[in-house]
C-alpha cells in the first residue's frame, strides 16, 4: 500500500489525510494507537489512530509524516496542555516514533517553525490562562480505558436568546468591525438604523510592527464614532464633507486621519461615545483576547528581528482595552475569531427566519476570502474555547512536486506561516491563484511577477491580489473551463476539511454556512457547491447572501447600494456580537 501511495505523491497527486487514516484504521496489519488530549480547561478527548507497517527509510519517513500530521491537526483544532499516547510498549518502532514527537514539534526550542507552531500557540494560551506548559506523555495500550460518556442536556432554545439579543440594540450606538487579510470592513448602527459602512484595503502580512496593525483598526473605529456624532448634529459642512470622503473605499489613511481629527476637534469631549464594539479578528481569540500570533497577518512582525515578538504581539492581544477607550463608561467590547463570527452571524439571522429547527444542532460556518476561517456556535449558544485553526490543517500528504516550491511562491501547497502544506493553499485566495496557475496559467496574465525568483501575485506598486481574484470569478461566471474547475476544486477541498473536522470535533450540525468574497457571485458559489457535494456526503453548503438577511440591520444592509450581505454580513453580525 505505502509504495503505491508514494508513487502517487511523486506524481503530484493529492493524498488526503482523512482517507489515509480510514484506510490505515481498517488495515488489519496496522498498529493501533489512541491519542488522549487534555484541553486547557481540563476536559479530555480521545482520537483513534493506526500506524501502518513500513519497509525502508522512504516509507518510514512517510509514516512519520502521517503520524505528525494527525497530531498536528488535533493541536491546531483544539490545542491543549497534554497529549498522551496509548501504545504497545513492546513495539520498539512505535515507541521510537512516539518519542520523536518532542524533537519534531520542538518542545524544548525557543524559536519554532513547522510542526512547532502549534506548541508556540499552546504556550501563549497556557500563559494567558495560567496553565502548565504543553507536554507529550506515553502509556501502555493495556492501560487505556475509554473516557466516560457525558450525559447531554437539552439546551434552552437558542432562537429566543438570539432574538432577545437583537432587541437589545434599541437606543444603543454600536460598531461592528470585520478584520480580514486584504481589507477591514465596518458597519455602524444607531438603534435599529444602519447608518453607514466602510471598507479599507490593507496588507497586514507586510507590516513590521504591531502599531501598523492596531492603529488602522482604531482609526477606522474612531471614524465610525465621528460619523455617529455627525448624524443629526449641526456640525459644519466641511466636517461632514470630510467624513463623507473618508468613508470612500479608496480614501487613504492620511485622508481618514485628517477627517477624524477635524471632527474630534469640533465635537471635543462632548463627542457621543459608542455603546459597544464587536470585532471579528482572524486569529485565535479566547475571552476577548487575541492569543494565537502565528497567522499570516503577523508574518511581517515575526520576521522583524528588530523587535521582541512576544512584547509586540501583546499590543495586538490587548486590542480590547484600546477599543473600550472609544466607548462610554460601561460600554462593551467583544472579540472573536472571524470564523466564529460567521457562525454567530448566521445563527442570529436564522433565529429571525422563523426556522428555529436549523439551530438545534448548532451552527458551523466558514469565511472564504483571503484565507479559510471556521467557526462553531454550539446548540447552547456558546463558542467553544478552541483555536479551530482549520486553515492550517494538514490535508494533503502527497503532491510532492507542488510541496517543493517555497511557501512564498503561488505554486506552492505550503502555508507561509508554518511552512507546511496547509489547508489555506487548498481553499481561499491563495488556493485560487495556485489552481489557476496549474489549470489555466493564462488566467493570471498581467497579475504575476517574479520576486527573488518566486512567482507571486504583484502587490507593488499596486496590490493586485483582489483584482486577480475578481478576474478569476468573472471568468468562472463566463464559463471559462479552467476557471470553473478552480472553484469546483476548492469546493471539493472544503469537503475534505469537513471530513477532517468530523474526526477532530464530531459536530452534529449538518449544514455549513459560507461567507466571504467567494460567494458574492451565485455562479461561483454554484461551482464551489458542486465540488463540495461530490465529496461531503450528508452535508449541505448554504450561501450567506441576501437570502440570510432577516434582522433589521441585515435587511438594511441588503437594501444598501454597492454593498452585499456576503461582503459586509460579518461586520453587521459583529454589531450584534458586541452585546453578548
Amino acid at each position: 500500500m505505502l509504495s503505491e501511495l508514494l508513487a502517487r505523491a511523486r506524481a503530484d497527486i493529492p493524498l488526503w489525510l482523512p482517507d489515509l487514516r480510514a484506510a490505515f484504521l481498517h488495515d488489519p496489519t496496522s498498529r493501533p494507537i489512541t491519542l488522549r488530549l487534555t484541553l486547557h480547561d481540563g476536559g479530555q478527548l480521545d482520537y483513534p489512530c493506526a500506524i501502518p507497517r513500513w519497509e525502508g527509510e522512504e516509507e518510514r519517513r512517510f509514516v512519520s509524516w502521517y503520524f505528525y500530521a494527525c497530531v498536528y491537526n488535533i493541536l491546531a483544532a483544539c490545542s491543549g496542555r497534554e497529549l498522551r499516547l496509548f501504545i504497545d510498549s513492546a513495539d520498539a518502532e512505535l515507541c521510537a516514533l512516539a518519542d520523536s514527537l518532542d524533537e519534531a514539534f520542538q518542545l524544548h526550542t525557543a524559536k519554532r517553525h513547522g510542526f512547532g507552531k502549534v506548541i508556540t500557540i499552546a504556550g501563549r494560551i497556557a500563559r494567558s490562562l495560567g496553565g502548565p506548559a504543553f507536554c507529550f506523555t506515553r502509556s501502555d495500550l493495556h492501560d487505556y480505558t475509554p473516557l466516560p460518556e457525558t450525559p447531554s442536556e437539552l439546551p434552552a432554545p437558542l432562537d429566543k436568546k438570539l432574538r432577545a439579543l437583537c432587541r437589545d440594540v434599541a437606543g444603543l450606538a454600536l460598531c461592528g468591525v470585520d478584520v480580514g487579510g486584504t481589507d477591514i470592513k465596518l458597519a455602524l448602527s444607531d438603534g435599529e438604523r444602519l447608518l453607514c459602512t466602510k471598507e479599507f484595503d490593507w496588507n497586514p502580512e507586510a507590516y513590521q510592527t504591531a502599531e501598523e496593525i492596531t492603529e488602522p483598526i482604531l482609526l477606522l473605529t474612531r471614524l465610525m464614532r465621528c460619523c455617529l456624532a455627525a448624524e443629526g448634529s449641526a456640525c459644519p459642512e466641511a466636517v461632514r464633507a470630510a467624513l463623507h470622503t473618508a468613508l470612500d473605499k479608496a480614501a487613504p489613511l492620511s485622508v481618514m486621519r485628517e477627517a477624524v481629527e477635524a471632527a474630534e476637534a469640533y465635537f471635543g469631549s462632548g463627542i457621543r461615545a459608542l455603546d459597544g464594539v464587536g470585532l471579528s479578528f482572524p486569529d485565535i481569540v479566547i475571552d476577548d483576547r487575541i492569543l494565537g500570533g502565528e497567522t499570516p497577518k503577523t508574518y511581517g512582525m515575526r520576521r522583524n528581528e528588530a523587535l521582541d515578538y512576544e512584547t509586540a504581539f501583546a499590543k495586538i492581544s490587548g486590542l480590547k482595552d484600546a477599543l473600550l477607550s472609544l466607548c462610554r463608561t460601561g460600554g462593551r467590547v467583544h472579540i472573536t475569531n472571524d470564523g466564529n463570527m460567521a457562525a454567530f452571524t448566521a445563527a442570529v439571522e436564522i433565529a429571525h427566519s422563523g426556522d428555529a429547527q436549523m439551530l438545534r444542532e448548532g451552527i458551523i460556518a466558514h469565511s472564504l476570502g483571503t484565507s479559510l476561517g471556521t467557526g462553531w456556535l454550539q446548540a447552547d449558544g456558546t463558542i467553544p474555547a478552541l483555536p479551530l485553526e482549520l486553515y492550517d490543517l494538514l490535508l494533503d500528504l502527497g503532491s510532492f512536486p507542488s510541496r517543493a516550491f517555497a511557501p512564498e511562491d503561488l505554486r506552492s501547497t505550503r502555508n507561509e506561516n508554518s511552512g507546511l502544506p496547509g489547508a489555506e493553499r487548498y481553499m481561499g485566495q491563495a488556493a485560487a491563484y495556485r489552481l489557476a496557475q496549474k489549470l489555466g496559467p493564462s488566467l493570471l496574465d498581467g497579475f504575476t511577477g517574479n520576486r527573488d525568483d518566486l512567482l507571486c501575485i504583484r502587490t507593488e506598486p499596486q496590490d493586485l491580489r483582489k483584482p486577480c481574484l475578481e478576474r478569476l470569478m468573472r471568468e468562472a461566471e463566463a464559463g471559462n473551463p479552467a476557471a470553473c474547475e478552480v472553484f469546483r476544486t476548492i469546493g471539493g477541498n472544503l469537503a475534505v476539511v469537513s471530513r477532517e473536522m468530523a474526526y477532530l470535533l464530531h459536530p452534529a450540525a449538518g449544514m455549513r454556512f459560507l461567507f466571504g468574497r467567494f460567494i458574492k457571485r451565485p455562479a461561483v458559489f454554484a461551482l464551489i457547491d458542486e465540488g463540495f457535494r461530490a465529496g461531503a456526503e450528508g452535508l449541505r453548503l448554504v450561501p450567506s447572501d441576501e437570502g440570510l438577511a432577516n434582522t433589521p440591520l441585515m435587511r438594511a444592509l441588503a437594501d444598501m447600494p454597492d454593498v452585499t450581505v456576503a461582503q459586509f454580513g460579518q461586520a453587521v453580525g459583529s454589531i450584534y456580537f458586541a452585546l453578548t
